[in-house]
């Protein structure tokens, strides 16, 4: 690939040069969306356009780019077509535009959906002319194009349309281009050769057109792989090479991958491609040999040939295990062996000698070595690879293609999990600087890259396993590049005038390495060639500030560092340069990963981590032990000792730490390899749906066979007409009548259908019915009295849950898969909680697992748990956050250890109180114990005769007055709201009876959970204890999970649920783990639920580098994929968050969002935002002193006008008594957000009338968070940028509650296709910001009312600034004269009161506008009581001091 084609194609073009363009001047006339009187259609603009703005310009990305942008495609290219008018130029023109809105990650199929009917024979055009060999044809380059949008077809296989056309290629019916043998040998299944006759016979009764069509598509990719070998053939292994050939195979190659990596595509072509033995001529092709134009070239080779031998059956589609491929192996050679038996005399030795003897390269090479060329050919024939030669035919074969074939078919391969096993995973200098397998960030989406992809489906668990392993280990590496290129242009590393190392800088997270050296290297464990383990001792000296120092010191155990070598070529003092690669000019040798084991004292032991104080060592200098990696040890010793190449452990000069946060890969690598070398037990309902195979629906919980027809909806709905108005398509029958007993909870019986169709006799005899298909059954049921104190009475939910909430809790309860889509302010949390609720009370016995992808959801969440019927004990809270819940109780593991045992000794008082109040001798309430003999002794028989007095016998009535008289508690409860037996019938004295006994009871039921802390001594045990047998309810953030898989198998953790919230933010990986974090049962997993709450319309999983998130669609969350393969989704369709005006905003992204009643009715979402005319407003920004955007460094865009708006718009609404903390400025980009942080702390910071707005932070960062205005400015000016990505937009236009407010160049973005349901709303209103000073924020909403002033039209940013400048030393000014007047009367003690005189007079200096104003003055007056008033900075037409500000910062 050639690296230099990333970095400068992609600039995207200006407004002005937009307008300027020869394109801009055609969109206007002939298909711009806003232009009313259009030229008519005309072929001859399409031809021109493709030859001299996309053919003459070499497909430049730019031109491209401005196509697609002004909807080309949209409306001109595709409206048009019709197979009259289908010219190459109009072929090329739509696969351009398709694969740019690809490149752009923007919908591709959406205009050909609109329009299917000619998309058939458009396919088939595109078909005819890949293959065709007619001269003129298209260039290669142009075939290039076309190759990558069939690419993009094959992975887009969940649209119809193009599914129903691209499986035509790959079904059984492209058989018929193996050679005949072949074709036999595959066909020895009965099933095929059934459907193959079948085939031939439709094929038959075909007419001569039908069938010549059908037998294009069958033949289209074995005539594709054809002409792919001829281009192949034809570059030379050195001289001259043309890069479009080049460029070519690759993509050619990448297509081969994706069709082998899916099952629908690779089940028959796997055959064909075999067939043709591509991979064996792409080994021995002279592109193979250029060390340069090939790279790119070999390492796609080497993943093709992964994947056309992956470990799966074709047909079936199963796993492979090591042993049917060992299995496999053995008969391919032995059959060549008995093939040489009874064919080869020349062979003899080879078909004698035992399988391992001949299994290898090396003596494959010994014995077909010396045969000819025809024997070669022969041989191959018997096997059926290559067509018999008849007699006296010679082949036409080369010897080393024969050979070659021969012997990487039958030779010994190492499996793929040994593979695996052996692979460093610290990533090496190899890895860090290849850019075809980590692109730098400047990586433009236009070329083809050595990485695998994550799309729709995977072969087998395996495969999806080992693709996200390569991918995050490739995406933590990308991360580690810039963080050693960082610190390394921080030490400035030169060559000393006497060739040593000299470093001119310092960096905080690095330090230079005064000694290394190897300490032990352990002998490898059995079956193993790598050492078991490799230790060495690390010398740095910290001469350094404390803190630093500190941080150091505070390294723990399994903290990765990295070792590094520089041996730099710039002599002392030279500069860096940027545009220059950082590894080349410091000279960055070696990069090898280590994992701290501990810092070592002063008699060279390692301090253990723990509750000890750490020793105090004397001086600077430190020395830390360290775990290296024994398989890269491995492979470095025995590359230096075959090679003679330098020992890189002798040569390490820095040594490098990383944050805690960003340094977790190690460990999550770990995880996903061992997840790769166990039995991988996925619940087998969820099997297929993972690997994106079979009917989507299959987990749903109406066709699961363990489906539940009574639930328990304990305290979900609030009575029974919120139970009606929740099932609106069913009747409702209530088992009674009276409705003074028709009170919540309820239980209901749904009618459960029978998933084949068939009847289940045998069960509908013993089942009751719940009656007609669409009848519920209803019982309301009384919770049991707990007991007479006021706690004892249970929370109930208070939310009214609607009809679409009902059904994604009803599908949480119920086994298998449940997913809720959960647009902005629907109420995700609340579901979320009462599912957990829910299932605690309905299945008390199994545990459920929370996982979110943040802590701050996590805490949301169990802050909502909290508040319901959730008994404290069985809550836990896993990993570092739990100190951020706002609540003083303690829900981590040694948090509820204490809990526990200081309950236990709270329970044991009670049991002393007990004992006491009946009057029962010794020591009872010493421990759990002894608590329970005086509960089976003492309590239960006290129980028991008084149930034997109270009970009515033989007809008799029992007085009321007895139940309470016979009660043998009371003394116990005379400490309870009295009188204890208020009862007026013998009935509700019972019940009370039998509550306070339950009381009893509980203490005793708790303190024999509890039992087992008291023979668990360490606090280690208790809280595995807890954590394995105590807790039902664990919550953890995904990354956690990942982290601790290992330790949380080995303790035989168990869960029968897991509910993910915010699971679209997850990455695939990530999601995938927590189901595996516990051992099966019987080789089945335990699992019976699993509930994914998310938005896929909102921001994906955050990936740093754009080609893992583009190219490889990394960025892809397992609850996106399940949305695309068409999983039931129940989406929820109310939000109470936001006004309806802001709703509309977004809510056309989803299926059928409405809004819930009370953002109608409550006045804070009717009432106008005071002194702003519209609650939502675009605001149009020009260029201010002629700039717009900046770019300082690559992707830290900035925009000062907008930035200087968006502070004054926030200094206007604080003037007008708007709290501070209900404003965030929001922006689309880092570099905007530290240069609106710094107008905020130049303007307002330091000032009490101003403050600092809630948050000043990207619009990514808030997601999940909310206020109620916001200001946001879009930045952009030259191209729209990443917020053509929908989902930001979404994200943006969803923050705020009240009012909305939006900076951002008008004329770039209403053009964009993707945002016009967006700004179509917005351009409706007036673009320049209309306010209204003389209305005033007042805390009570109903006082907000409209003035009767006309409003304020401002017309440019210094506009703005000029009227908040004059609006602040206006109420400076009236705030002074009042503060001296106040002065005044405070220096006269002896008055009493003012004089009507004096008050007139007072009335005269400061003449207040209005009421508002005074309030809003008064508020101000205490703000600035006793400080003087500071000078506020001048507008920026005046000040230039944060012209460049912030652009020192990262990106």
């Amino acid at each position: 690939m050639d690296k230099g084609t990333h970095v400068k194609t992609t600039s995207a073009p200006s407004v002005s040069q937009i307008n300027a363009e020869h394109v801009t001047q055609l969109a206007n006339k002939y298909w711009a969306p806003h232009v009313t009187e259009k030229l008519p259609f005309e072929l001859k603009v399409i031809e021109n356009i493709y030859l001299t703005e996309i053919l003459k310009s070499k497909f430049a990305i730019r031109k491209i780019m401005l196509l697609e942008f002004s909807q080309y495609l949209e409306n001109y290219l595709w409206v048009n077509y019709n197979p009259d008018v289908s010219s190459n130029a109009y072929l090329m023109s739509i696969c351009c535009i398709v694969n740019e809105k690809f490149r752009e990650n923007v919908p591709a199929w959406e205009v050909f959906k609109r329009k299917p009917q000619h998309f058939p024979y458009f396919f088939n055009r595109v078909l005819e002319v890949l293959v065709t060999e007619d001269k003129p044809g298209l260039s290669l380059q142009e075939q290039t194009v076309l190759l990558l949008f069939l690419d993009h077809c094959f992975n887009s296989l969940e649209v119809d349309l193009i599914r129903e056309q691209v499986q035509k290629l790959v079904c059984l019916p492209m058989w018929t281009c193996l050679i005949p043998a072949r074709l036999q040998k595959e066909l020895k299944v009965p099933k095929l050769k059934k459907f193959w006759a079948l085939i031939k016979k439709n094929y038959d009764k075909m007419d001569d057109k039908a069938f010549e069509e059908a037998d294009k598509q069958r033949t289209f990719l074995s005539r594709l792989i054809k002409k792919f070998l001829g281009v192949l053939t034809s570059v030379s292994p050195s001289g001259e090479v043309s890069m479009e050939k080049v460029h070519y195979c690759e993509r050619f190659l990448e297509l081969m991958i994706d069709l082998e990596a899916q099952l629908p595509t690779r089940r028959w072509f796997n055959a064909v491609l075999d067939n043709s033995h591509l991979v064996v001529r792409c080994q021995l092709s002279g592109l193979t040999h250029r060390e340069n134009e090939g790279h790119l070239f070999c390492q796609l080779l080497d993943m093709l040939k992964f994947y056309t031998g992956f470990e799966i059956n074709d047909q079936t589609g199963n796993a492979l295990t090591e042993k049917e491929m060992t299995n496999l192996h053995y008969d391919q050679i032995t059959s060549l062996q008995r093939a040489a038996f009874a064919h080869f005399p020349e062979l003899q030795d080879f078909a004698l000698s035992n399988v391992a003897a001949v299994d290898t390269r090396e003596s494959l090479i010994k014995h077909f070595g010396p045969l000819s060329p025809n024997t070669l050919h022969q041989v191959a024939a018997y096997l059926c690879l290559l067509p018999e030669l008849s007699e006296g035919q010679n082949t036409t074969n080369e010897s080393e293609f024969l050979f070659e074939m021969l012997v990487s078919r039958h030779e010994r391969r190492i499996s793929q999990i040994e593979q695996l096993n052996q692979m460093p995973l610290y990533p090496t200098e190899k890895i860090i600087w290849d850019e075809n397998i980590v692109p730098t960030e400047y990586y433009s989406g236009e070329g083809c890259l050595a990485l695998p992809k994550l799309n729709l489906q995977f072969l087998t668990l395996h495969d999806y396993l080992l693709r996200n392993f390569n991918l995050f280990r490739l995406e933590s590496t990308y991360e580690i590049r810039q963080d050693i290129e960082d610190v390394v242009s921080r030490m400035k590393p030169w060559q000393s005038e006497y060739g040593g190392v000299v470093f001119g800088g310092w960096a905080r997270m690095a330090q230079t390495i005064l000694c290394f050296s190897i300490v032990e290297v352990a002998k490898p464990n059995i079956g193993e060639n790598w050492p078991a383990r490799v230790r060495a001792d690390i010398t740095i000296n910290l001469n350094v500030r404390n803190e630093i120092k500190a941080e150091w010191e505070g390294l723990r155990k399994h903290d990765v560092c990295f070792l590094i070598t520089v041996r730099p070529n710039l002599l002392y003092g030279t500069r860096f340069d940027r545009r220059q690669s950082l590894a080349e000019q410091a000279g960055l040798v070696y990069v090898r990963g280590c994992e701290v084991q501990g810092m070592l004292d002063d008699k060279g032991r390692v301090i253990e981590d723990g509750p000890e104080p750490k020793p105090k060592l004397k001086g600077d200098t430190r020395t830390f032990r360290v775990w290296l990696d024994p398989n890269q040890y491995q492979q470095d010793m025995t590359n230096s000792i075959q090679t003679g190449a330098e020992d890189p452990y002798e040569t390490f000069n820095i040594i490098m730490r990383r944050k805690p946060k960003e340094n977790n890969f190690k460990a999550v690598l770990e995880t996903i390899r061992n997840l790769m070398n166990t039995e991988c037990v996925v619940p087998e309902w969820l099997h297929d749906i993972i690997l994106g195979y079979g009917n989507p629906d299959s987990a749903h919980y109406s066709r699961m066979p363990n489906q539940i027809s009574t639930l328990d909806f304990n305290d979900t709905f609030l009575s029974i007409d919120h139970l009606k108005d929740s099932f609106p398509g069913h009747k409702v029958k209530v088992t009674v009548d009276d409705p003074a007993l028709q009170i919540p909870p309820f239980r209901i019986k749904f009618p459960v259908k029978d998933l084949k169709g068939r009847k289940r006799k045998a069960e509908e005899e013993g089942v009751e019915e719940a009656g007609d298909d669409d009848t519920l059954l209803v019982e309301p049921h009384v919770i049991p009295n707990r007991g007479p104190y006021p706690y004892n009475q249970p929370r109930r939910n208070t939310i009214r849950f609607t009809p679409t909430q009902i059904e994604a809790v009803r599908a949480g309860m119920q086994p298998g898969l449940t997913m809720v889509v959960g647009p902005p302010g629907t109420g995700k949390t609340d579901v979320a909680v009462q599912i957990i609720s829910n299932l605690y009370h309905n299945f008390p016995e199994q545990r459920t697992l929370i996982v979110t992808h943040s802590n701050q959801a996590l805490n949301q969440l169990f802050e909502k748990i909290m508040a319901l019927d959730i008994d404290e004990r069985h809550l836990l809270r896993l990993g570092h956050g739990e100190e951020e819940l706002e609540t003083e109780k303690d829900f981590s593991r040694y948090g509820r250890v204490n809990y526990v045992l200081s309950r236990r000794l709270e329970l044991l008082q009670e049991v002393a109180r007990l004992q006491e109040s009946l009057g029962v001798s010794g020591d009872v309430s010493y421990t759990c114990e002894t608590a329970g003999h005086f509960y089976l002794y003492q309590v239960i028989s006290r129980w028991e005769e008084y149930i034997s007095k109270v009970r009515p016998k033989h007809g008799q009535q029992v007085h009321v007055q007895e139940v309470a008289s016979h009660f043998p508690f009371h003394k116990y409860f005379s400490n309870a709201p009295q009188p204890v037996f208020k009862g007026q019938t013998y009935e509700e004295n019972m019940d009370i009876a039998e509550g306070c006994f339950r009381h009893v009871k509980k203490i005793f039921t708790q303190l024999e959970e509890f039992r087992a802390f008291e023979l668990l001594r360490s606090g280690l045990d208790r809280s595995k204890y807890l954590l394995v047998k105590e807790a039902k309810i664990i919550a953890m953030t995904c990354t956690h999970a990942a982290l601790k898989r290992h330790d949380l198998v080995e303790l035989g953790f168990k869960y029968d649920n897991i509910l993910m919230e915010e699971a679209a933010q997850i990455l695939e990986i990530e999601t995938f783990i927590p189901l595996l974090l516990q051992n099966p049962e019987d080789g089945f997993s335990r699992l019976k639920r699993w509930i994914m709450i998310g938005d896929h319309h909102q921001l994906p999983p955050v990936i740093k580098n754009m080609a893992f998130q583009k190219y490889s669609n990394m960025e892809q969350s397992l609850f996106t994929r399940f949305v695309r393969l068409g999983v039931p989704t129940v989406d929820l369709d109310a939000q109470g968050r936001a006004r309806a005006s802001l709703c509309n905003l977004y809510n056309w992204r989803y299926k059928k969002l409405g809004n819930l009643p009370h953002v109608q009715l409550q006045p804070e979402f009717c009432a106008p935002n005071p002194g702003l005319t519209f609650d939502f407003q675009l605001i149009d920004v020009e260029d201010f002193n002629g700039v717009g955007e900046t770019e300082p460094n690559p992707y830290f865009y900035q925009n000062l006008a907008e930035a200087e708006y968006a502070v004054a718009l926030f200094m206007y609404m604080r003037l007008l008594g708007y709290p501070a903390e209900k404003i965030s400025i929001l922006t689309t980009y880092n570099g905007q957000k530290h240069l609106i942080r710094d107008v905020v702390n130049q303007r307002c910071a330091s000032n009490p009338f101003f403050g600092h707005p809630s948050k000043v932070t990207t619009v990514d960062r808030f997601q999940g968070q909310q206020n109620d205005y916001i200001i946001l400015s879009l930045v952009r000016t030259k191209a729209v940028g990443h917020l053509r990505d929908v989902r930001r937009l979404i994200v943006a236009m969803s923050r705020a509650r009240l009012g909305l407010y939006i900076f951002a160049r008008v004329s770039l973005f209403h053009n964009c296709f993707e945002l016009t349901p967006v700004f179509s709303q917005l351009t409706a209103r007036p673009l320049q910001l209309h306010i209204r000073p003389q209305e005033y924020y007042t805390e009570v909403v109903q006082d907000r009312t409209r003035s009767p002033y006309s409003d304020q039209v401002i017309k440019n940013m210094p506009e703005m600034a000029s009227l908040v400048y004059n609006m602040y030393m206006s109420m400076i000014q009236k705030t002074q004269t009042r503060q001296q007047v106040d002065d005044h009367l405070l220096a006269a003690p002896f008055q009493a009161q003012l004089t009507a005189d004096a008050k007139s007079k007072l009335e005269q200096v400061v003449q207040e506008p209005s009421t508002e104003e005074a309030d809003v003055e008064d508020h101000m007056e205490q703000e600035e009581a006793k400080q003087e008033h500071p000078k506020m900075p001048e507008h920026p037409g005046r000040d230039s001091d944060s012209e460049d500000s912030g652009a020192e910062d990262d990106a």
